[in-house]
């Protein structure tokens, strides 16, 4: 008998199931014709010390290397030859390992997801073969202008948290790894209370939880759930001045300015909305202030971006700009101009309204696939330990008021202290 804890009356209604050995199971039927298998480790690069740095990312190219029921190879061939697709992303804050399915082939696809993700193999010719294959993506991350960027642009952004680290790590750490150490992460951080295993489409509620926690059970059987140690973290604070660092890049043709504060993360998720809108009434559309004012009429840029990134422990508000060189002063001052316009004057009901209908939008959208769902909750049960505030997202964002916007941009987005990176070419 499955025991169900928790239902959403709403358009989405999943139902949460917890195993004894801690891993939480979200599923829920959804009538198209495909079923989306995800499993969520809350493990990423931030749990690294510098001397493993890049090890998250890496172990995730080892997990499709074969288990001692799998050899290597084997998981890719049976996945494509019932024509189902299978990828993973690694962030600073989680690991993202997914499957989609037809459904009558779920019952016999989705263990072999999970005994890869539980049980790899990690042996010491594939772990030398696929450093090569990271090596070059390092490489190759290194290569794209706009990484180096947003790497600079983090290493500004943080003084010691580990977000301020790239994802992948540097060659030098990388090239230094050995097998053992992959091991030990694995077996310290992917244990069943760090996981959320999420399943969405066309099978009954019942049938899909039984097929995932039978897959979970088996690939778990007589394993240690000793959970490894995260390392203790704080917030940084916010920047007290204008702190500028400036970069020479001879493979740009046009200079990049990013300006960055420290803002709330998802700990703080009740403090992000507000910091949302601003992103949104900032830079997200054509008619957005930045946009509008820098690019449309001034023409002082090519393009600009604002973003409000929620990272679990803390976040950052990102404007972006490439531009000439001769106009990065002024571009400069118009954006911290903008700041202080939303310190001081209030939004008008209509630029809020622009955003509202934006994110109900884009959560109707993001609510389409079974993917899309699985996305949704396995990001949400996995940072917060909390569906709710994935439901509640556009609710939140449509109680911003004039005022709570104003409070935001006085409270974390000063004009004149925050970190800046420019990048010009040579």
């Amino acid at each position: 008998m499955i025991s169900t804890l928790v239902k959403f009356p709403r358009l989405n209604a999943p139902t949460l199931h917890q195993l004894p050995n801690g891993l939480t199971i979200v599923v829920e039927q959804m009538p198209i014709d495909a079923v989306n298998l995800s499993l969520w480790i809350k493990v990423g690069s931030a749990v690294e010390s510098d001397t493993i740095n890049g090890m998250a990312h890496f172990l995730e190219h080892m997990i499709f290397k074969g288990t001692e029921r799998l050899a290597s190879g084997e998981f890719e061939r049976r996945i494509e030859e019932r024509g189902a697709v299978t990828n993973a992303a690694t962030s600073q804050d989680y690991t993202h390992y997914y499957i989609t399915t037809a459904p009558k082939d779920f019952a016999d696809l989705a263990p072999l997801q999970i005994d890869v993700v539980f049980n790899p193999s990690i042996e010491d010719d594939a772990f030398e073969r696929e450093r090569f294959v990271v090596l070059e993506e390092i490489r190759r991350s290194e290569d794209n202008p706009q990484r180096r960027t947003f790497r600079r642009s983090m290493e500004m952004a943080f003084e010691r948290l580990p977000y301020r680290r790239p994802v992948l790590g540097p060659e030098s750490v990388i090239s230094q790894l050995q097998p053992q150490q992959m091991r030990n992460f694995h077996a310290a951080f992917y244990q069943p209370q760090s996981i959320t295993a999420v399943a969405v489409g066309n099978l009954p509620t019942e049938e899909l939880i039984a097929i995932v926690a039978e897959g979970i059970n088996q690939a778990t059987n007589n394993k240690n759930s000793e959970l490894g140690i995260e390392p203790v973290l704080h917030p940084e604070p916010v920047f007290k001045e204008i702190v500028r660092q400036e970069f020479v890049d001879e493979s740009l043709q046009q200079a990049r300015l990013v300006m960055v504060w420290r803002v709330p993360g998802l700990r703080y998720i009740e403090q992000t909305y507000a910091l949302d809108v601003l992103a949104g009434i900032l830079g997200h559309g054509r008619t957005s202030r930045l946009v509008q004012d820098l690019r449309e009429e001034r023409r002082l840029v090519s393009s600009i971006a604002v973003s409000n990134m929620s990272n679990q422990l803390q976040g950052t508000f990102y404007i972006s700009a490439k531009c000439a060189v001769e106009n990065l002063p002024a571009v400069e001052e118009a954006i911290a101009q903008h700041i202080r316009m939303l310190q001081t004057e209030l939004v008008k009901e209509s630029e809020i309204a622009r955003v509202r209908r934006r994110v109900a939008n884009r959560f109707i959208f993001a609510n389409e696939t079974p993917s899309d769902r699985a996305g949704l909750y396995g990001y949400y049960q996995s940072m917060l330990g909390d569906l709710e505030p994935a439901f509640n997202y556009p609710a939140n964002i449509q109680a911003q008021e004039a005022t709570d916007l104003m409070q935001a941009a006085q409270e974390y987005l000063s004009s004149d202290a925050y970190g800046v990176v420019v990048l010009k070419p040579a």
